[in-house]
């Protein structure tokens, strides 16, 4: 499948080439060069992922967008109401449309304008992320109650097996799946890169390259496909 060769030439060109950009850019901080480009890089994989599914699916190409709209949450009367200090109450009361958390994900994928589902992009996940992500999905539902929520890495570093993609069945990680039972919130996962990522051996640097392989593309399509089917 061309496209998804065009990803992994793209994500080559990418990822090999961080590392003389980073050293390039004199006013920037190393390790932020990587982040932006790291960052950016696994948004339009899954962009582009999800609208190969989409197109497997026969769905029509002009249904399908990636507009970023946002909602806003706002602020419990309930705990307005709570707060005992009087002058902080009136304050909040006198101000109430402007308390509120403005919700949105890295990737909107949105069916006849309509957010279905949203990814969250990293380069990689550890468990202390994995609480944050959990939290803004869990407001996001609040907003859109039948959302379909993904969490896409580039690599792993959540323990147990998220990154043996070869698997037919990932079992995941004892810490991962305690943070998930605490949160009414369904996340899929989905890794790209095999093996579990080491922080003294990142991907940008070419002794530590991790190959992109399309298999494991098409894994991240059929969960995708899983989902989008619904919309047709």
């Amino acid at each position: 499948m061309s496209k998804l060769k065009d990803i992994v030439k793209a994500y080559n060109l990418l990822v090999k080439g961080i590392e003389q950009k980073a050293n390039e850019e004199e006013n920037r901080a190393y390790g932020g060069v990587i982040r932006a480009g790291k960052g950016l890089l696994v948004e339009n994989i899954t962009k582009h992922l999800l609208e190969i599914a989409w197109d497997e699916l026969g769905g029509k190409k002009e249904r399908i967008s990636f507009n970023k709209t946002t909602k806003k949450l706002p602020i419990l009367k309930e705990y307005v109401e709570n707060i005992e200090d009087k002058e902080v109450k009136k304050h909040i009361l006198n101000n109430i449309e402007d308390y509120y958390y403005t919700l949105k994900a890295d990737v909107h994928c949105n069916i006849d304008d309509e957010l279905v589902l949203a990814v969250e992009c990293k380069a990689y996940t550890e468990n202390a992320m994995i609480k944050r992500i959990l939290v803004d999905f869990t407001l996001m539902k609040h907003g859109w109650e039948n959302l379909n929520c993904f969490l896409l890495q580039l690599e792993s570093q959540l323990g147990g097996d998220y990154s043996d993609l070869d698997k037919k069945t990932i079992y995941g990680s004892s810490s991962t799946h305690t943070l998930f039972s605490y949160f009414d919130v369904k996340i899929d996962i989905i890794t790209l890169l095999e093996g579990e990522r080491n922080v003294n051996k990142a991907i940008h640097n070419p002794k530590y390259y991790k190959e992109l392989k399309e298999e494991h593309l098409k894994k991240a399509i059929d969960k995708f496909k899983k989902v989008l089917k619904n919309y047709l």
